[in-house]
C-alpha cells in the first residue's frame, strides 16, 4: 500500500468480469503510446466489467445518495508501467451525473452519463446500460448474469489472476502525462459464472474491434476499496 493515506471509500457489488482476448496489435493503435501493454501467453484482452456501487465517499466524508451508489460498467484493457501491472479504461458509464462530472474533472477519466437499470431474480442479474452523454458516441449493454459455483481465490500466475488481481489503473492527464492512481482491497473472490449477452456495442464505441466468440466470465458478489490521490 502507499505511504500516503488513503482518501476514498468505495464497495463494489455484482460484479461480472466478462473478457475477450484481442491480438496486440489491434488494441497497440487505441491504447496510448506511453503505456506498454500487459499480454498473457501473448494475447491482450479486453474485459466488459458491469457492477454496482455503494458507499463512495471521501474519506470522513458523510454517505451522500445523489454520488454514493450507483451502477457502473467499464471497458478496459491491461498495461504496466514501471513493473506495476494496472488498469487502462476505455470508458467507464456511471448513472450518477454527480460522480461522472467529479471523476471526469479531478481523474482525467473518460466517464460517461448512462441510464443503467438493475434487476434481481434470484442470484440472476439483469443489467442494462445506454449511454446518454451529449456527443458521445452510443454503447449499450444489456445482459443477464449469474454465478454457477462456489466462490475461491484466482490461483497466482494463472490467466484469472492477471485478469483481476491489479492494485491500480493508468491514465493521461490533459497534458499527456502519464498518471496512476492506487487502489487496495482485499484479495478477489471469484465464482464462475454464465451470461446472456442481448447486446453489446460498448467495445466498438470506443474504437476496438467487435467483440466476437463466448467471454471468459468471472463473478464476485462484494469488493471493498480504498483509493489514493493520482501521481505522476
Amino acid at each position: 500500500m502507499p505511504d500516503a493515506p488513503w482518501i476514498m471509500t468505495q464497495s463494489w457489488h455484482d460484479l461480472l468480469f466478462a473478457h475477450w482476448p484481442i491480438a496486440p496489435g489491434a488494441l497497440r493503435a487505441v491504447v496510448p503510446a506511453q503505456l506498454p501493454l500487459d499480454l498473457f501467453d501473448g494475447n491482450a484482452w479486453i474485459g466488459v466489467v458491469p457492477f454496482r456501487m455503494t458507499n463512495v465517499a471521501p474519506r470522513g466524508a458523510p454517505w451522500w445518495p445523489l454520488a454514493s451508489a450507483f451502477a457502473e460498467l467499464n471497458v478496459r484493457t491491461y498495461v504496466t508501467l514501471g513493473d506495476k501491472p494496472g488498469v487502462y479504461f476505455f470508458s467507464l458509464d456511471a448513472g450518477s451525473r454527480v460522480a461522472v462530472a467529479t471523476a471526469r474533472a479531478l481523474f482525467h477519466l473518460p466517464y460517461y452519463n448512462a441510464s443503467m437499470p438493475i434487476t434481481y431474480d434470484g442470484e440472476a442479474v439483469r443489467y442494462v446500460s445506454r449511454r446518454q452523454s451529449a456527443g458521445a458516441l452510443p454503447a449499450t449493454l444489456e445482459i443477464r448474469y449469474q454465478p454457477t459455483g462456489p466462490a475461491k481465490p484466482p490461483a497466482r500466475g494463472s490467466l484469472e489472476y492477471f485478469l483481476t488481481e491489479r492494485y491500480c489503473l493508468y491514465t493521461l492527464d490533459r497534458s499527456a502525462r502519464v498518471r496512476r492512481l492506487e487502489i487496495h482491497h482485499p484479495a478477489w473472490s471469484l465464482q464462475p459464472a454464465d451470461a446472456d449477452i442481448e447486446s453489446n456495442t460498448m467495445a466498438s464505441a470506443a474504437g476496438l474491434p467487435a467483440l466476437r466468440g463466448n467471454p471468459l466470465l468471472h463473478f464476485a458478489k462484494r469488493q471493498d476499496v480504498v483509493t489514493w490521490w493520482m501521481s505522476r
